[in-house]
């Protein structure tokens, strides 16, 4: 908190506009603390030394001790020429001197252009008003008082604090003007009002119309107000003033005082500009940097080292050798590097003119041989894939700035994009501008206002790349002092035998320690994926599984122990002692022995202090050795007599801790505490701030009130001089209650002593019970009560002061502590540092983590009847329809329902109406739906139970018709009515904001409550034997926790809790004391009464509840947000619940990974992906389900969650580490769907061509067999015939190993119709072989000639592949081809 102030700076310059003699503009430094005075130099530098504002603040200080100090002596002890008088008169002329010395240094137009010297110029002012005896103790005294706000420039911390919630005064002091009018206007109409209204004394004059109605804004006792009023008006106008005075209450209430919240935390807020800045800073404070071990592990470094070394002789084959030790290796290692460095060092450079040649061929050599070692690290085969890599990419970033770049959409019709296709185009646009696109070819063809955005966007992902290599820096750095805490750990445990040791008796690796481990860590581990696929199983129990894994299966056992002993405390009381119960007993040894079985086993498996994970690491581990050391000492010794404010009274006291060891064993628990903790500074600023103004109010009351609130108990005395003696009081049963005496009859009393006395409750004698009264005030309870004394026994003027003091406490103080809780909350969760898009992202997560299934069965295909009724029961005007009858039902209870009154027959047979219509509705559901869809909702189960449970009542009631039939009826009724709930979306969204701030305040509630525990058992102890007195009674008191924990929660209310404070507070003479034993005396504890309640209504009224607040803002914000900040709108997700119950029909929440893609077809409006446009978006979103369980199937949520990833701006709305995650995880997906894309591409590819040459064979074949015998019949000569038959011969001849072959080679060496040589040939082409349609034949003439078919050049092959790749490319780039489309969505 108190951070360190840099030393004062002898000028303190800034920057102004000024005109120069051309005309122009130029930025001109001007000091502000440059001297104008014609003081000396040596006092202008005394004026600006640290020193001098040092020692003027300690005066300061002193001086506010000094009149703190101030208390009453008496009426006869003179008040003008006291000690207090001369000490304020010393400071008041130093400060004077002070002042005169920095205008006679600064010059007084110096001097007064600052605002801090203005403030103490007014106080220099009014304090020397103050000190002239005829002014001194009046209202002037308030200047004095003042001076304490100087020492808020004694810290930093609290000076920034001060500045950032009360600098940028223009909202706050709106405000504050605002409800001073406000106050003014209501207060005026209220006197006009009800200034004629006889006997009611509260709007007679402006002054009491307005202190009625402030009275009524700090909600303290305006009920009185009001019934005063109605009682004094009549029963004619009652109904118009009530609810004139409960819409001012509610608007107060409600909507004023949240105002000042608002503006509390807007103050808080910080610029959108710097919140990326802090989140930066925040992620670098979480990252744990920290590179040295803790110091109960690094005291092993003191001593020196002993590692275990091993001597062996021999070596037999079955002797393992030992590990050598890394930290021994490591100095050789470095040796060896140094010795190598200092070799290269000593070698001579190769540019070196001096060398010889025998030393340059040497340096060559080595150089030679270094870049041939560096170069064999990559083998070839990883150059391959390297190189195929880069390859791809540089086509894919080709393929994406093209695509961007290209006008390919601009003939197209014009369509609303849907929101994930224009975070796709984005998201490619980002990636052009990451791999560098070429700016000529970018430029090219554009206007200058484009090559300004490209511009600013290239800029902008500069900023974004910037803080991603910051957020990755900071990872690395958490990373590096890891790795260097586990060496320097690893170096411990291998050069000092006894560290990791459990009391350094324990081996690390003992078996005994091993089986303590697995006792200690074992847990409920229910395997939620597929150990074979990955994929998430659906269990049906998660919840339950999860609950029973949260902690391990000792600390569970712990968990019971510690309630059970909690109950048995519960049993204790002043009269039931632990000492005296043998019962009771058997609980506390039961627990003592529990917990000490269970720190031994922590202890053995963990070690207690000096091992890395010792039980004594942390507060909680502090906190259990004390809480069982305190039990284990209190169990040995069971005093029997306790002796009231004694050690042993104390000690029951610390026991009464023993809740607290639930926070220890629950990590949620352990979390709400951090959260609690983390904004401890700001809440102790806040603190220091609310003292410090009580402390100005409580110095001035003392001043002016000390000894004036004393009065005589007898009301006929007025003089104290004649307060004494006794008189009689009348007593009477209650206050409205008069009795009707008969005459010369007195009233029934007694006979007191009369007393000059101060009020029970308050005084302002002295500081200190000046505060507490204050403090009482600021709680805002009994403040009417302190005004009502100081107007009537010191004077109506001074009303003012109490007033001002609860506007300013309550009004402005209580607020910034709400205010500063929530912000801390906030803060510590992560929400006050996002941005407004970071904020919508976090509430859209949370509303799709709520979001379920619709549950309802799809609409029947055909057209008949249950389709009829399906549509009928799924129209708004049904549904409407229903809850109206709901509400009309409900209206029925408006009347009491009597058996013996008449109209309660005709109000139950309505409801028997009500109830026959709501049977036909679940019977057309019924219908609908079928019985199996209609039970699949949970809204539908709990309609049919209560119409069942409708339908018993109205047996029941024609059957009996008694009063116990009327009360099941009305039972019913307002189970109807909550079914309203979800029938409107707006009754919808305020369920669910219930439903989850209680949900995630669970553990905050449950931390409430074992706190109020914990002070139920000490005020047992301390308060179960005080006498009854104004609040303590036979109903509200601490004889038993029971009735303790009832009082408690009546504080936590805030009522009425300081005067059971003062009850508590009770001191003899007016009770019993007993020296021996504290159950004997009936005598309260003043110090125990003042530290248990106000620290009891601090913790839970200040802070505890006002988390609680928090969460119900935050929920409330989540789900009441405008259709313009949803970045998904409520029918966004109304659309894909309906497409996800056409897709799911077994209604199990999960489909197969197949499907996901039909469900994507489906989808219109803002979440439709274009096919035509968004090819890849389509393909990309597929993958990334697939990759998701590996294949398996996907859950509701999962879908949901991808789609919501793609329709946002992943740069604005996600937070720096989630941001990186995900950038990586979708250029993962883009290459891997790049690579499968190519790949199935050159398949196809490869089937078209063996596709072709298939086709073309089968027409050639085809040809030849048809014209085989006509072209043989005209080419060849009738003289060949002769020789045919010796081919036919060697064609039979089954010896001839060459027949398949000729036969297949006559067939080929045919001519034919396209070949031009069949007919003519030139004579240089005779023997030279011709190729036809891929294969190669003989010319004619030659057929004797051994010859052998040749297949394609497969060169020619792959050019023909290439040419075919880059015209899929080409119509990849122009979007131009259907058949490319096609292979995208085939994938």
């Amino acid at each position: 908190m108190w951070g360190s102030r840099s030393s004062t700076t002898s000028t303190a310059t800034t920057q102004m506009f000024h005109e120069d003699a051309a005309g122009g503009w130029q930025l001109v430094a001007v000091d502000v603390n440059k001297p104008h005075g014609r003081a000396p130099a040596c006092l202008q530098q005394l004026m600006r030394s640290s020193v001098f504002h040092m020692f003027i603040l300690s005066m300061v200080a002193v001086d506010v001790i000094v009149a703190a100090s101030n208390y009453y002596k008496g009426e006869n002890y003179r008040r003008h020429y006291d000690e207090f008088y001369l000490a304020e008169v010393a400071f008041t002329v130093l400060f004077d001197l002070e002042a005169l010395l920095k205008i006679w240094c600064l010059g007084f137009t110096g001097y007064i252009s600052s605002s801090l010297h203005k403030f103490e110029s007014l106080l220099v002012v009014g304090t020397t008003l103050h000190i002239y005896p005829d002014l001194y103790h009046s209202q002037f005294t308030y200047f004095q008082v003042l001076r304490v706000v100087r020492l808020i420039k004694i810290s930093p911390a609290l000076e920034d604090f001060v500045y950032k919630i009360f600098g940028p005064g223009k909202k706050l002091g709106s405000l504050v003007v605002f409800t001073a009018s406000l106050l003014i206007v209501m207060s005026a109409i209220s006197l006009q009002m009800f200034c004629f209204v006889e006997e009611l004394d509260r709007f007679t004059t402006f002054p009491r119309a307005f202190m009625s109605m402030f009275q009524i804004l700090t909600q303290e006792g305006w009920v009185d107000v009001m019934d005063q009023t109605l009682v004094a008006v009549g029963d004619m106008w009652a109904p118009v003033v009530a609810i004139y005075f409960i819409l001012y209450h509610l608007f107060a209430t409600l909507i004023l005082l949240s105002l000042f919240v608002a503006v509390i935390l807007d103050n808080l807020e910080l610029d959108e500009d710097l919140k990326k800045l802090k989140q930066l800073k925040q992620s670098e404070a979480n990252a744990d940097t920290k590179e040295k071990l803790p110091l109960r592990l690094r005291i092993f470094e003191k001593f020196p080292n002993r590692p275990q070394m091993v001597k062996i002789s021999k070596l037999p084959s079955d002797f393992t050798v030992p590990r050598i030790r890394e930290s021994f290796m490591k100095q050789f290692i470095d040796r060896q590097q140094q010795d190598t460095s200092c070799l290269f060092r000593r070698l001579p450079s190769a540019s070196s003119s001096s060398c010889d040649h025998s030393k340059r061929s040497a340096i060559e050599d080595n150089k030679y041989i270094d870049q041939k070692l560096r170069r064999s690290i990559f083998s070839i085969r990883a150059r391959n894939l390297l190189e195929k890599e880069t390859t791809i990419n540089k086509i894919l970033r080709a393929c994406t700035r093209q695509r961007m770049l290209s006008g390919s959409f601009e003939g197209q019709p014009a369509k609303e994009r849907s929101i994930l296709s224009v975070q796709h185009h984005i998201r490619q646009e980002r990636r052009s501008l990451r791999h560098g696109s070429t700016s000529q070819r970018i430029s090219r063809g554009k206007s200058l206002e484009t090559l300004t955005q490209d511009h600013s966007s290239t800029v902008r992902y500069r900023n974004a790349q910037r803080e991603d290599s910051e957020i990755k820096m900071i990872q690395e750095k958490k990373e590096q002092a890891e790795m260097k805490r586990k060496v320097q750990e690893e170096e411990l445990r291998e050069n000092h035998p006894y560290f990791d040791k459990p009391l350094f008796i324990v081996g690390r690796e003992h078996r005994f320690r091993n089986f303590c481990r697995m006792i200690v860590r074992a847990r409920f581990n229910v395997s939620k994926t597929d150990p074979i696929t990955g994929a998430v199983k659906n269990t049906k129990y998660h919840q339950l599984y999860d609950l029973l894994g949260l902690v391990t299966y000792l600390d569970w056992v712990m968990i019971i122990v510690t309630i059970c002993s909690c109950i048995s405390m519960m049993f204790e009381s002043p009269f039931t002692r632990i000492m005296q119960v043998p019962t009771l007993q058997i609980g506390e040894y039961v627990f003592v022995i529990f917990m000490s079985i269970e720190l031994n086993l922590k202890i053995m498996a963990d070690g207690l202090f000096f091992t890395p994970t010792a039980v004594i690491r942390d507060f909680g581990g502090v906190m259990d050795i004390f809480i069982y050391l305190v039990s284990l000492i209190f169990l040995c010794w069971l005093p029997p007599d306790i002796p009231p404010e004694s050690g042993a009274q104390l000690m029951m006291m610390l026991r009464c801790l023993r809740p607290l060891r639930i926070f220890k064993l629950v990590p949620q628990m352990r979390k709400v505490v951090r959260e609690v903790l983390k904004g401890f500074k700001e809440i102790f600023l806040v603190s220091i701030l609310l003292l410090t103004l009580m402390l100005v109010f409580a110095s001035f009351g003392v001043q002016l009130f000390a000894g004036k609130l004393a009065k005589c108990n007898d009301p006929h005395i007025l003089k104290r001089e004649d307060c004494y003696g006794i008189f009689r009081i009348n007593v009477s049963v209650s206050k409205n209650l008069n009795l009707r005496l008969k005459p010369g009859e007195k009233k029934p009393g007694f006979w007191v002593p009369r007393v000059w006395a101060n009020p029970r409750n308050f005084n302002f004698d002295n500081v200190g019970n000046a505060m507490l009264a204050l403090f009482e005030v600021l709680s805002l309870k009994g403040w009417v009560e302190v005004r009502d004394v100081i107007i009537h026994r010191v004077g109506p003027i001074h009303g003012i002061y109490i007033h001002v003091f609860v506007f300013l406490g309550c009004m402005i103080g209580l607020t910034l502590f709400v205010g500063v809780v929530i912000a801390n909350f906030n803060e510590n969760k992560g929400t006050a540092l996002l941005t407004v898009d970071q904020r919508r992202w976090e509430d859209l997560k949370s509303r799709l983590k709520i979001a379920q299934p619709l549950h309802l069965p799809p609409r029947p295909e055909n057209g008949g009847f249950r389709a009829k009724m399906y549509d009928i029961t799924q129209h708004p005007f049904f549904k409407r329809g229903i809850a109206v009858l709901v509400l009309a039902q409900s209206v029925l209870l408006s009347v009491k329902w009597d058996v013996d009154d008449h109209v309660t027959f005709p109000l139950a047979t309505m409801s028997v109406v009500f109830t026959f219509i709501f049977v036909l509705e679940v019977t057309m559901k019924l219908i609908a739906m079928s019985p199996a869809g209609y039970w699949q909702s949970r809204r539908n189960r709990y309609d049919l139970l209560v119409t069942s449970l409708g339908v018993i009542w109205i047996v029941l009631h024609f059957a009996l018709l008694n009063a116990y039939t009327y009360m099941m009826g009305t039972c019913v009724i307002v189970f109807r009515f909550f079914t309203i709930c979800g029938k409107h979306v707006t009754l919808k969204m305020l369920l669910l904001t219930v439903v989850v701030s209680m949900y995630k305040s669970f553990f905050i509630i449950v931390g409430m409550f074992l706190l109020l525990l914990c002070y139920a058992f000490a005020g047992v102890v301390l308060f179960g034997t005080v006498k009854y007195g104004e609040n303590i009674n036979r109903h509200a008191n601490f004889s038993t926790a029971g009735k303790a924990i009832t009082v408690l929660f009546r504080i936590v209310t805030g009522e009425d809790w300081n005067k059971i404070m003062h009850d508590c507070m009770v001191q003899p003479p007016f009770c019993t004391p007993d020296k021996h034993r504290y159950w004997e005396t009936d005598c309260g504890n003043y110090a125990g009464a003042l530290i248990y309640f106000c620290s009891f209504y601090v913790i839970i009224a200040y802070i505890m509840l006002n988390l609680l607040v928090a969460i119900i803002v935050e929920n409330f914000s989540l789900f009441y947000s405008t259709e313009e900040d949803q970045l998904l709108s409520y029918n966004d997700l109304r659309h894909f619940q309906i497409i996800w119950n056409m897709v799911d029909d077994k209604r199990e929440g999960v489909i197969p990974t197949s499907r996901v893609k039909f469900l994507l077809r489906l989808l219109r409006g803002r979440l439709e992906v274009d096919l035509d446009k968004d090819k890849l978006l389509f393909k990309h979103m597929c993958y990334e389900m697939e990759r998701l369980h590996s294949g398996g199937d996907v859950t509701f949520h999962d879908v949901l969650s991808m789609l919501s990833y793609r329709s946002v701006d992943i740069r604005k709305s996600l937070q720096l580490e989630e941001l990186l995650a995900r950038e990586q995880l979708e250029y993962t997906i883009e290459e891997e769907v790049a690579k499968q894309t190519i790949r199935m591409w050159l398949k196809k590819c490869l089937k078209r061509i063996r596709a072709k040459q298939q086709q073309s064979c089968s027409i050639i074949h085809s040809l030849r067999e048809s014209q085989q015998q006509e072209l043989s019949r005209f080419l060849n000569p009738p003289s060949i015939e002769t020789t045919v038959p010796s081919e036919d011969h060697n064609t039979n001849n089954p010896d001839n190993p060459l027949q398949p072959e000729m036969s297949g080679l006559q067939q080929l060496l045919s001519p034919t119709l396209s070949d031009r040589g069949g007919y003519r040939q030139d004579s240089s082409d005779l023997g030279r072989p011709q190729r036809k349609l891929g294969q190669w034949r003989l010319p004619p003439g030659r057929t004797s000639v051994k010859s052998h078919v040749y297949k394609m050049n497969p060169v020619n092959d792959e050019a023909s592949s290439g040419s075919e790749v880059k015209k899929w490319w080409t119509r990849q780039l122009t979007v131009e081809s259907d058949e490319s489309g096609d292979d995208l969505i085939d994938m």
